[in-house]
């Protein structure tokens, strides 16, 4: 049966997807344990669950009309339970071998032609406790519409309707129809052509400093930050608790960069935050709804609370001027782009992706309700955002109950060793909440 349509910019997504680049977003969501776990169990009960969701019983279809189109549609081979593994996982090798474990995990692509989606339980944990390491393609969905496909498995989260109803708007002429269609045609026109030039504006002669050669190895990090220690800063501060975030970062990334040899002082790296504007955009469940914003992270500043106030400042005149504006609203400009363009160049225009921005960080929201599968408790959840081509690494931050989870992943070419930028993001909380 034929679902959607793939709107552009997700068909964008499945054009960046390369052995080098592969275009999935991860979750790493670790439960404590009640008792023994029966993977077998669990296995099947996460089986009958994903079978349930529609998105994940799709696969992306190329379609004649129009050019370089796709749209979902049911795999009639689909069975759940081949996208669902279970491993378990030995400390006698590595000091910390679920992270060791998914970095490899992550690194291997999914077959694009199949559900885009892959599943693994992992056992073997520290007092008998597991994780569920998850992978979803950017093609199927971004990270806010990731949360309503991944809650689907978890114990009796219930899900908003995708489709809340509308009021039926009242019979208009032909004639209305055309003015509002040209209208809208005119004005998402003017938009990308406003983006566009904001784009080749903003795009730099020069390599970023954290730019990296072409690898298909990675390096995942864990790095866990009491809330109320961003909360104790934000009320010192002011600003929101993102914007707290966006200043132990850049802290995180000067200490970081310092230490591989590069000069941090009057530079700074510039970020592309992903926006939602799935509110704007109807509330569906499934696809791409993103813009984004830049922002310079000032790691030249040595100073954590002038850096926290550059950062709010540079994070207001972005909400100020809106999701689309500016040369952070690609995605919206990718979005306006026929699909076949996509097919033809988009992979090769990733490439130059160091020339504008330094690295994505992105924000995955979490319902404060206390989640759980098959009875255990989430106790942490880290997620990871793919890595733009030629990029170094990728952060990505969902917080949770009592704590921000920051998942960070790198190029494992370009850094070898990602426990240095985990304990710098550590170091970095600790010195902005001393000058608060």
């Amino acid at each position: 049966m034929a679902g959607s349509p793939l709107s552009a910019l997700d068909v964008a997504f499945l054009c960046l997807e390369s052995e080098t680049s592969p275009m999935h977003m991860g979750a790493v969501v670790t439960f404590t344990a009640r008792g023994p776990v029966d993977p077998a169990a669990v296995t099947a009960l996460l089986a009958e669950r994903a079978a349930r969701l529609p998105k994940l019983r799709q696969r992306a279809r190329a379609e004649l009309f129009p050019p370089g189109s796709a749209s979902w549609a049911e795999d009639p081979k689909f069975v759940a339970a081949e996208h669902i593994h279970h491993v378990t996982l030995s400390s006698l090798y590595e000091p910390d071998p679920l992270a060791a474990y998914a970095s490899r995990w992550i690194a291997e692509p999914l077959d694009t032609s199949r559900p885009l989606w892959d599943l693994t339980l992992v056992t073997g944990l520290p007092d008998g406790n597991f994780a569920l390491l998850l992978k979803l393609h950017h093609a199927l969905t971004d990270g806010e519409g990731a949360y309503a496909v991944a809650a689907g498995l978890l114990d009796g989260v219930k899900l908003p309707d995708p489709t809340p109803s509308r009021p039926i708007p009242a019979p208009r002429s032909t004639l209305d129809t055309v003015k509002d269609t040209l209208g809208t045609v005119w004005g998402q026109a003017n938009e990308a052509a406003g983006i566009a030039s904001s784009v080749v504006r903003a795009t730099r002669p020069t390599l970023s400093p954290v730019s990296a050669p072409a690898s298909a190895e990675r390096r995942l990090g864990f790095v866990r930050l009491p809330l109320s220690e961003l909360r104790q800063v934000r009320k010192a501060h002011g600003g929101t608790t993102n914007d707290v975030v966006l200043a132990v970062l850049s802290g995180a990334l000067r200490e970081w960069l310092v230490n591989r040899g590069h000069r941090a002082d009057g530079r700074t790296l510039r970020a592309l935050i992903p926006v939602s504007v799935r509110g704007r955009a109807g509330g569906q469940v499934g696809g791409n709804k993103l813009s984004g914003y830049l922002c310079d992270l000032p790691i030249g500043e040595d100073d954590p609370a002038e850096r926290l106030r550059v950062v709010r400042r540079a994070m207001t005149r972005n909400k100020a001027a809106g999701p689309s504006r500016g040369a952070g609203a690609l995605p919206l400009l990718a979005g306006r782009v026929p699909p076949l363009l996509h097919r033809l160049g988009t992979r090769a225009a990733g490439q130059a992706a160091p020339l504008l921005f330094d690295l994505v960080i992105t924000t995955v929201p979490v319902p404060p309700a206390r989640l759980s599968i098959d009875g255990a408790p989430l106790s942490e959840m880290y997620p990871f955002v793919p890595l733009a081509p030629r990029h170094a690494v990728g952060i990505a931050v969902a917080t949770y109950r009592d704590s921000v989870h920051i998942g960070l992943q790198a190029n494992g070419a370009a850094v070898p060793d990602v426990g240095s930028l985990r304990d710098a993001v550590v170091k970095s909380m600790d010195r902005l909440l001393d000058a608060s």
